[in-house]
């Protein structure tokens, strides 16, 4: 059973996940990313961090904030771990570029309605 004290910890493992993944991908351009394997494969584990924290999030605080598209974000996460070889790189980039740093955004105002002890 999921915990809802473990929430504010999961979406702060979410955060950490995309603030790597800006940061490798910081400087690089589409061509950089696939022409990279190792950047690459950090920023695709990292994006499967994201969705499986997502997954373990409780279904009660995934209810709750409707306005993300959490199954869109687990979904993600199936697709790069069970479905990785027909993943194109331009998916993977689409997400880097245009969903990673709204989601941030939007996480960080959800741990700041936890209390700090709400680990």
């Amino acid at each position: 059973m999921r915990e809802a004290i473990k929430d504010r910890g999961r979406l702060q493992h979410m955060v950490q996940a995309i603030d790597k993944v800006i940061r490798f991908t910081a400087d690089a351009d589409y061509e950089q990313l696939r022409g990279d394997s190792v950047v690459y494969y950090a920023v695709v584990y990292n994006i499967q961090v994201v969705g499986e924290a997502a997954y373990k999030l409780t279904n009660e605080f995934r209810a709750a904030h409707p306005e993300v598209e959490w199954a869109d974000i687990i979904g993600m996460r199936h697709v790069l771990v069970h479905g990785y070889y027909t993943v194109d790189a331009s998916l993977v980039w689409n997400v880097v570029k245009r969903q990673l740093v709204p989601l941030r955004e939007q996480l960080l105002a959800y741990i700041a309605e936890f209390p700090e002890d709400g680990e």
